[in-house]
């Protein structure tokens, strides 16, 4: 590895947001803050074996922060200690906070890194906070989706059965979203979040379940920074490349858009998870990405 690994803590008053902090050995090029999505942590962006899209980014210069989400990872309290939290909390509050506090750290604009639901708050949070977004340098998003529009047997099941009808269940249930128990996902999810995302995802407007607050509308109004939207060929469900256009569409419809699969030159037809796991991603979209952010740094 090239770079060094940390961990420290972003203390919010009643609750603790851990960052996985990946320094360059060599002097910095420019911050990057990774945010991951629904049942997982930051794991999926580093491992201590240097593997992952933040190691690769850290290797190559960029001062990276993988950060875990209240109650998810190795934030404090986790859930299962009946911690919970609403996604309009992470949209007004944890989002600008950990953008801030990087931006803070380095004195320079942050590029925001997301991964599947990160992406979908991450944009909210800009769109809500127009200043915020002078406070960030790009925007790059993996398999980012708002609404699933995919009408499969597939998302009978995981999505229509488990996590409209069957999560909520276990959530009231256990106080929150058991999804390792279950083999659903990476990590547990907070009960309150679980069900703010079920009516966008089924296709509500993109406006706050709480105030009402119109973030379609918002995002026409914003000058967003240069944004990045991958898709994977072989994202059937969960970033189906049409659902990540159509998020493009009413949040930046003039970021630019890749997709990730073999009639596009890559080596593998990547899904929702091995487009940022995959050996041969260090081969093909992780230099791309590299490159691009070198030169809006130009």
């Amino acid at each position: 590895m090239k770079h060094q690994q940390s961990s420290f803590y972003l203390d919010l008053e009643q609750y603790q947001l851990h960052l996985r902090r990946l320094l360059p050995l060599q002097h910095g090029i420019a911050p990057v803050l990774m945010l991951h999505g629904a049942i997982e942590n930051s794991r999926i962006f580093y491992s201590q074996s240097g593997k992952g899209l933040g190691c690769y980014l850290a290797d190559h210069g960029f001062m990276v922060y993988c950060a875990d989400f209240a109650g998810r990872g190795l934030s404090r309290p986790h859930v299962s200690e009946g911690f919970n939290q609403s996604q309009q909390q992470m949209i007004n509050h944890d989002i600008p906070a950990l953008i801030e506090h990087v931006y803070q750290l380095h004195q320079q604009p942050v590029i925001v890194i997301s991964h599947s639901w990160g992406g979908v708050v991450a944009s909210a949070s800009l769109a809500r906070q127009p200043q915020l977004a002078e406070k960030v340098a790009a925007k790059v998003c993996f398999g980012s989706k708002r609404v699933i529009s995919v009408n499969s047997l597939e998302r009978k099941v995981k999505i229509d059965l488990v996590w409209n009808t069957l999560a909520p269940w276990l959530s009231r249930k256990h106080g929150y979203f058991p999804a390792r128990k279950w083999r659903f996902g990476a990590d547990d999810e907070p009960a309150q979040f679980l069900h703010d995302t079920i009516r966008w995802i089924k296709g509500a407007p993109f406006t706050d379940l709480t105030d009402n607050f119109d973030y379609a509308a918002a995002s026409s109004k914003l000058r967003w920074p240069p944004v990045w939207h991958f898709a994977a060929q072989n994202d059937r469900l969960l970033g189906h490349p049409a659902d990540v256009q159509a998020f493009i569409a009413e949040t930046a419809p003039q970021a630019r858009f890749s997709l990730l699969g073999k009639a596009q030159g890559y080596q593998q037809d990547y899904d929702h998870i091995s487009m940022l796991t995959h050996p041969a991603a260090v081969q093909d979209h992780f230099p791309q990405l590299r490159d691009w952010l070198l030169q809006l740094g130009k």
